[in-house]
């Protein structure tokens, strides 16, 4: 009865649109009161949630993007990209498929990407002649490659909840990430070929140097981030705090976008995202708490066990769940409450933790362009002043092709474990 409570105010509190943070919560909370437990659980379970040394990466990270982002990163990013691919047939959709790659290694969230890249890419498509629909969906589909390529704020609460080392989810993530954004580039091309959708010029190799050189400290960040960890110099957490501080003196020194004032803002703005993921990590450690206590996760494993210890069939299982729970909660709660008790069904049919993980991040990074919670979704097509239904109508091609990585990626592990094994 006290789980049926649980789960039934979890789930009431998701369909009149609470907060998923205020409905982990409120669902604990009940179910403690139910069960006569005191409620000082709640604080004691959020701060053993929270109190993880990786999740310092967090704040570190996302005031590193908001710099760079505040730092005049974005368009110089676009320009580079439309230099690169705006020549060829449906190039402002190829131009926001590759600065969606580009932008996510620096911001490493899907919503940054979508608000930054969408805020300028959406408005120049439909001036150019592009469909509204088509312009969002594009910006919203490539905008999931943002938390799959590093540094990544998912990858971070994995390594969190699992013990798996940050630095090699983050390695982990980037040729998985390179195959959706190149894979999203093709049915780009292909949908501009079949709608003879404009495209530009080719502008020069002049322009492309010189577009090159504007974004090079931006892409900069990047390679800083990767070589950091690929060499072992410098933990996740320190390579936040490192680029961070790159961010501020390109920002303010380099680019001179930055103006000084903007600074506080920022680290503002950044605090107080920082400080909703983590509300949201530690309300979510109180409900998988209820979940183990209750023997949730032993029951999920038991239960498909029971079914098939076929890896393959597992992982189909894994992914079709994953894909429907990514439909309607949001990504972070949903690798907190399922994450522990579906590594270890994986576990127990022999596939790597690494390569779980990598999946099981992409699987809900497609969640995010699905309603009704699809939240890139939404802002794409505020952004474009577009109604929903063409816009999804649109996406269904990008849905389609990112499905077809999460398998390709879900059955061949050398995609996600390749780059991990050369840090061993």
């Amino acid at each position: 009865m006290s789980l049926a409570i649980l789960l039934g105010v979890f789930a009431g509190g998701l369909i009149i649109g609470l907060p998923v943070a205020i409905t982990l919560g409120l669902s604990s909370m009940c179910y403690l009161l139910f069960q006569g437990m005191p409620l000082v659980i709640i604080p004691q379970k959020m701060f053993a949630g929270m109190d993880v040394f990786v999740l310092l990466c967090i704040p570190g990270f996302i005031l590193a993007g908001n710099l760079m982002n505040g730092g005049g990163i974005t368009p110089r990013i676009v320009r580079f990209a439309n230099a690169m691919v705006g020549w060829m047939r449906g190039g402002l959709g190829l131009t926001n498929v590759a600065g969606s790659m580009l932008f996510g290694g620096i911001s490493g969230t899907a919503v940054a990407d979508a608000a930054s890249i969408g805020g300028m890419m959406i408005p120049g498509m439909k001036r150019a002649g592009y469909p509204a629909p088509f312009s969002a969906a594009v910006t919203a589909a490539s905008s999931t490659v943002g938390p799959i390529i590093p540094p990544s704020m998912p990858m971070i609460i994995v390594g969190a909840l699992s013990g798996i080392s940050v630095g090699k989810m983050f390695i982990a993530g980037a040729l998985p990430g390179m195959m959706m954004g190149l894979a999203m580039m093709v049915t780009t091309y292909i949908i501009a070929v079949r709608n003879d959708f404009p495209h530009q010029p080719w502008q020069g190799f002049g322009e492309l140097g010189k577009s090159f050189l504007g974004a090079f400290w931006a892409l900069a960040m990047t390679a800083l981030i990767i070589g950091g960890l690929l060499s072992g110099i410098a933990t996740p957490t320190e390579t936040a705090v490192i680029a961070s501080l790159y961010a501020f003196v390109v920002g303010a020194f380099v680019y001179r976008d930055l103006p000084f004032r903007a600074v506080p803002g920022i680290m503002i703005d950044s605090a107080i995202t920082a400080a909703a993921i983590l509300a949201l990590v530690g309300f979510a450690n109180v409900f998988g708490w209820i979940l183990v206590a209750e023997r949730i996760p032993t029951m999920i494993s038991d239960g498909v066990l029971a079914i098939t210890h076929n890896k393959y069939v597992v992982i189909l299982l894994i992914n079709l769940v994953l894909l429907i729970v990514g439909m309607f909660m949001e990504t972070i709660a949903a690798l907190i409450i399922l994450f522990v008790p579906l590594l270890t069904l994986a576990q127990n049919v022999g596939i790597d933790p690494i390569h779980f993980a990598v999946f099981a991040v992409l699987n809900l990074m497609i969640g995010l362009t699905t309603p009704p919670v699809g939240i890139c979704l939404f802002i794409c097509a505020n952004i474009a002043k577009s109604p929903l239904g063409p816009v999804i109508k649109a996406l269904v091609p990008y849905l389609i092709t990112n499905i077809i990585i999460l398998f390709l990626v879900s059955y061949v592990p050398f995609f996600s474990t390749w780059l991990p094994s050369l840090m061993e």
